[in-house]
């Protein structure tokens, strides 16, 4: 007896979706070079283009989102025991394995995520600890802020939100850095381009392997002195890699081809959405439904926890993951096809 084939549907996150056949092919027929000795062509290609849409000098190609954040902390925050204020729930405290601390000698401040994913901006300010204030305290040198910020449900930061943080920043003497690794979703939704909502913005850094479906790799941009000292840490932190242009050829298409698409994710997220907020025992804030990002709130049962849902989820091919004891993530990709989402409603339905 032949078992049936089980469709699958994966949304764990917009990491997991495949290079497509115009990625492989650009791939296969890049041209390479050197990148460590700064002569790789399709590197270049990339970190000009990536530049130019976020406004900014330069650019510079890194392996993962997690290392651009890490090297453009470290160049901010170039002293060690220099403080950094960034968001409780936000990705580079939470997600990215203490590495401003364990690596830079940075020391971070956590100041708490509204429901929307923005800070109170009294709060950053009241964080804010001068060289010239008691000398017990670390110096802080640097904001984050991370659009869309994903905790919060993939919520976009309004563009007039980040230009009063920067305006506070200028005024303190201090950086900010933004942690774009969804950045071209916040744009498609905000109706704004890039290089607008970053504009206060002294560093970003820019997924490429997320929703845009690169395979490897995020950008780093800033100026053309914060770009300098960034590739010598990459290459201190093991980033120095050779042929790039391989990986870069990818990110080019992505570029190309998929930013507009994750208007399509955006909506069949909203449909996703709105279709689990209508089974009687699930509960979704559709409202917050701003880009590619689900949480679904679970029945309190403590004999079938997010955990144990995942995992009857996953028996009928549909793989999310737990965000919280009682709350599943769901999170939305180029390659989930509209029937894609109504098997998953249909298995949601049969769940619960």
């Amino acid at each position: 007896m032949v078992t049936p084939t089980i469709r699958t549907v994966d949304l764990r996150s917009d990491t997991v979706t495949k290079p497509t056949e115009s990625m492989r092919l650009a791939m296969a027929n890049a041209e390479v070079d050197d990148d460590v000795l700064g002569n790789d062509p399709t590197a270049v290609r990339l970190e000009r283009e990536v530049a130019e849409i976020a406004g900014k000098e330069a650019a510079m190609f890194v392996p993962s989102g997690t290392m651009g954040n890490l090297i453009s902390v470290l160049v901010h925050c170039d002293e060690r025991g220099s403080e950094v204020i960034r968001g409780d729930d936000s990705h580079i405290h939470i997600y990215e394995n203490g590495g401003v601390s364990s690596l830079g000698g940075v020391h971070p401040r956590t100041v708490k995520n509204e429901e929307d994913g923005t800070m109170e901006i009294g709060s950053i300010e009241a964080a804010v600890r001068s060289p010239k204030g008691d000398l017990h305290y670390p110096v802080t040198k640097l904001i984050c802020l991370e659009n869309t910020q994903a905790n919060c449900g993939g919520r976009c930061l309004p563009i007039e939100y980040i230009d009063k943080v920067g305006e506070l920043a200028e005024k303190h003497g201090l950086k900010l850095h933004i942690d774009g690794a969804r950045i071209f979703n916040a744009s498609l939704a905000l109706g704004v381009p890039v290089k607008r909502i970053v504009q206060a913005a002294d560093s970003v850094s820019i997924c490429l392997s997320k929703g845009i479906g690169a395979p490897v790799g995020s950008v780093i941009v800033g100026s053309k002195s914060f770009i300098t000292k960034a590739r010598w840490l990459r290459k201190t932190l093991g980033g120095g890699m050779r042929q790039i242009g391989v990986l870069c050829a990818a990110a080019l298409v992505a570029l190309h081809e998929n930013v507009a698409k994750l208007d399509d994710d955006h909506k069949k997220a909203k449909i996703l959405a709105e279709g689990l907020n209508r089974i009687e025992r699930l509960r979704v804030d559709v409202t917050a439904v701003e880009t590619n990002i689900i949480y679904v709130d679970i029945p309190k049962d403590p004999k079938f926890r997010a955990e144990d849902a995942c995992k009857s989820l996953e028996v009928l091919g549909v793989l999310v993951i737990p965000q919280a004891t009682f709350r599943i993530r769901i999170v939305l990709h180029h390659q989930i096809s509209d029937s894609d989402v109504e098997y998953v409603l249909s298995c949601f339905e049969k769940t619960f």
